[in-house]
């Protein structure tokens, strides 16, 4: 029997099938597509979309909602338009005690440079003050806070021979080690971030884990059912014997937490000039750093890979990605799913190798912000520019696409609009294209095809009903359509407004 009927919507499945205009579930899963008049829903209850577009709810497959939380709990520094919007975001943030934290700045908004331990003094010359770059390879701290970090020489910037507050790579996660939230501060993060996250349409998440308390804090909320996404759990490679100590293995877990991948960095980012390529920076002599070398790295996805387990590769430049491709080519890897997360930099052979593999390409919309004329791509790659997130390419070579927002911003529609209006117009995806991305790919590149991102018979009830079409609205207003209602299960997780 029908629990549920969405009607008065225009539903887009994203199967393939054609569009519809209402849904009926049953204990949390799809029983029926179609129209509403030859739908068997007696004493079902109605819920009424408002004739608004009811899609799959979207599934992010690359995000760090600690840090969607910390940004919401304190300091956001993501929009800052300049050093001084910088400050006042985080005295207006500063409880008087302990270290004062932000989150999000990108100096290439304000066409400036990156924050110096100088201007962060004007918060606290007494307590720690630390502003995350958004990309977090990149960390800028006051002079109390280098007073108080044991910090690698080789990764903190100086200026005359005195660091400038400016940290990259092992001291940025130095920085991150110091000030690890304790359970209570990640579970007040992780739920104040849950409820970004439903309020964007988004239902299911793979978030990257790190000496983090959020794996138990997931656990805890599923068994007090208080929580609404589905969960990933891609555990980063310092957790691999202990994973396989308690015999984990991917998709193990329960409906809503699971463990995903084995994720490790190859390399670093392109703002803080880390990423490594195969020739030099347009700006500098560097080809950037390996965060894990070739050598190393085939043993490390041979190892992952014996144990069942899902790999996920941060490479950014072409060499590191040149270098996962190696790797995996190496092993058996086919049935395994192993991601590439990020894959900014593509040449032609790169593509074509990407194409053919089993790998699956993560990959960040929100990254085009980075791409126009002018921009940081083009400050860090010049004509190489062209080369950088190529989705056009790959979707057309056969790769498999999936999107995330790596919280750049926690926006899926933000991304959509990305994808169909990149600067470079031979990589625009059409809007059907960017949206399976969110939705059908995503579930794919985290073995959940079958239970999430479509609507259709069997499919887990988790809907994403937005207020206007993106079909239909100019593509430069995509990312202001509101999401009216986000369903979980087949219940109202989110209502706009309420």
């Amino acid at each position: 029997m029908v629990d549920r009927v969405f009607t008065n919507c225009e539903v887009r499945p994203l199967s393939g099938d054609d569009p519809a205009s209402a849904v009926a579930v049953t204990n949390g899963t799809v029983t029926a597509v179609g129209d509403p008049d030859k739908l068997s829903t007696a004493g079902a209850e109605t819920v009424d979309c408002q004739g608004g577009i009811l899609l799959p709810g979207f599934v992010d497959a690359h995000t760090h909602l600690d840090m969607v939380g910390r940004r919401a709990v304190e300091a956001d520094l993501a929009g800052a338009d300049g050093p001084d919007d910088c400050i006042g975001r985080l005295l207006a943030a500063d409880d008087g005690e302990g270290w004062v934290l932000g989150f999000g700045y990108d100096e290439s908004d304000w066409d400036g440079d990156l924050l110096q331990a100088a201007t962060l003094d004007r918060v606290s010359t007494e307590r720690p003050v630390v502003a995350a770059r958004e990309d977090i390879h990149t960390v800028s701290v006051n002079h109390a806070a280098l007073d108080a970090l044991d910090l690698p020489d080789d990764s903190v910037r100086t200026e005359d021979g005195a660091p400038t507050g400016v940290l990259v790579e092992e001291a940025a996660e130095a920085v991150f080690d110091a000030i690890v939230p304790d359970y209570t501060q990640t579970r007040e993060y992780l739920l104040a971030a849950q409820e970004v996250a439903l309020s964007r349409g988004i239902t299911a998440i793979h978030d990257m884990v790190r000496q983090s308390h959020a794996p138990r804090v997931y656990r805890d909320l599923d068994t007090e059912d208080a929580l609404s996404l589905r969960v990933r759990l891609n555990y980063w490679v310092d957790h691999l014997d202990a994973i396989r100590e308690l015999g984990l293995v991917t998709n193990h877990g329960s409906d809503r937490v699971r463990t995903g991948a084995i994720k490790t960095y190859i390399d670093g980012s392109l703002g803080a000039e880390t990423a490594r390529l195969r020739d030099p920076y347009a700006d500098s002599d560097s080809v950037g750093e390996w965060r894990t070398d070739p050598e190393a790295l085939r043993e490390l996805v041979s190892a992952v890979d014996d144990a069942g387990l899902q790999f996920a590769a941060h490479a950014i430049g072409d060499a590191a990605i040149d270098a996962l491709l190696s790797a995996v080519e190496s092993v058996d890897a086919a049935d395994e799913r192993h991601r590439v997360e990020h894959a900014e930099v593509l040449t032609g052979d790169l593509v074509e190798r990407l194409a053919a593999s089993s790998l699956v390409v993560s990959a960040q919309p929100n990254f085009h912000r980075w791409a126009a004329s002018g921009g940081l791509y083009d400050e860090r790659l010049g004509e190489r520019r062209s080369l950088t997130n190529r989705f056009r390419d790959l979707v057309d070579a056969g790769a498999q696409l999936a999107f995330g927002s790596d919280c750049m911003p926690l926006s899926p529609l933000y991304g959509v609009q990305q994808a169909v209006t990149a600067p470079e117009p031979g990589q625009r995806l059409t809007v059907d294209e960017a949206l399976r991305a969110y939705t059908s790919e995503a579930a794919y590149a985290g073995f959940d095809e079958d239970r999430m991102g479509t609507v259709t018979p069997g499919a887990a009830a988790d809907f994403a009903v937005l207020s206007a079409s993106p079909w239909d609205v100019p593509a430069d207003d995509i990312s202001d359509i509101p999401v009216s209602l986000t369903v979980s299960d087949g219940d109202i997780v989110f209502e706009f407004g309420q």
